[in-house]
């Protein structure tokens, strides 16, 4: 009896795992004769394309990886020579383990690697296997350049903003910049406190892409459409406003739970649509107080 419970269990869960898979549907956009973003489910994929191979930044979830390399091999029959992580979570690193056997090299910032190596244990405590073929096999401690495809990749890491592993990666030929999970395009971002976040560190890595790009820069968000210089500085503008209300409130010595409930902080950027995502208004204003009032 517990043999055909687990075995229907053990099916029920492929059949999901199946299902969630064939519900996925990869979508690719082109930014400039060999650059491309790649939308399916997870963090957007940065493909860089030419002579010497497939510059990857990204890759989701494991259990998509064969509609992710489908979508790629339509844009080159190169092989994947480098996959760039931006950070350690899941949606952004989950097919890691899949594109090293494609013989990508994984190149992350150190404490990315760290992150993951030290990842032993799931969500409700129990043992998780540390797959060693996934972790980055490359590291650096500031910024690391690529030459690849006639281009100048630069790989900028930027402090304690969604993570404290967070990298930004400049595609200077394509003009193309892609900013992980340090930028949320016409959301409310959210900040892994946890794993090194802040909401100060988070507003310097969106300044520092403002340095960064021009009029013509197309940006790949972690998550949402592709980001122009414009819709940047309005992001900036919407973290700068909220962080400065929350600093007010919390001066006045607004409790945590009234912080929370004070809509009167983020109203502005609620009323456009900013809290419709995975970050709606209230975890948005308890990132924002724990973050100010963290120690």
């Amino acid at each position: 009896m517990k043999f055909l419970i687990s075995f229907l269990a053990l099916a029920l869960s492929f059949s999901i795992l199946n299902a969630q898979q064939k519900e996925v549907i990869i979508t690719t956009e082109k930014l400039s004769d060999n650059t491309y973003v790649l939308f399916g489910r997870g963090g957007n994929i940065g493909i860089q394309t030419g002579e010497d191979g497939v510059f990857m930044i990204d890759d989701q979830f494991a259990n998509i990886t064969p509609k992710i390399l489908e979508a790629i091999r339509k844009l080159s029959d190169k092989p994947i020579r480098f996959l760039q992580n931006t950070h350690h979570h899941g949606d952004h690193t989950g097919g890691n383990e899949n594109i090293a056997k494609q013989g990508a090299v994984i190149v992350a910032h150190e404490n990315v690697r760290k992150r993951m190596a030290n990842n032993t244990k799931n969500r409700d405590g129990s043992p998780r296997e540390v797959i060693k073929s996934a972790l980055p096999v490359i590291t650096f401690k500031e910024d690391v350049t690529f030459h690849f495809n006639d281009e100048d990749i630069i790989v900028f890491h930027v402090h304690n903003a969604h993570t404290d592993g967070d990298a930004i990666v400049y595609l200077t030929g394509s003009n193309v910049l892609h900013m992980g999970d340090t930028h949320f395009n016409g959301r409310y971002p959210y900040i892994d406190l946890n794993a090194g976040g802040s909401i100060e560190g988070y507003i310097s890595a969106n300044k520092k892409a403002l340095i960064i790009i021009n009029e013509d820069t197309k940006i790949i968000p972690g998550h949402g459409p592709i980001a122009s210089k414009t819709s940047l500085e309005a992001y900036i503008k919407m973290l700068e406003e909220i962080t400065a209300n929350a600093k007010a409130k919390i001066a006045r010595g607004l409790s945590k739970e009234d912080f929370i409930k004070d809509t009167s902080i983020t109203k502005t950027y609620d009323d456009q649509g900013y809290g419709s995502g995975f970050i709606n208004s209230e975890r948005m204003r308890a990132t924002l107080y724990t973050s100010l009032t963290k120690k």
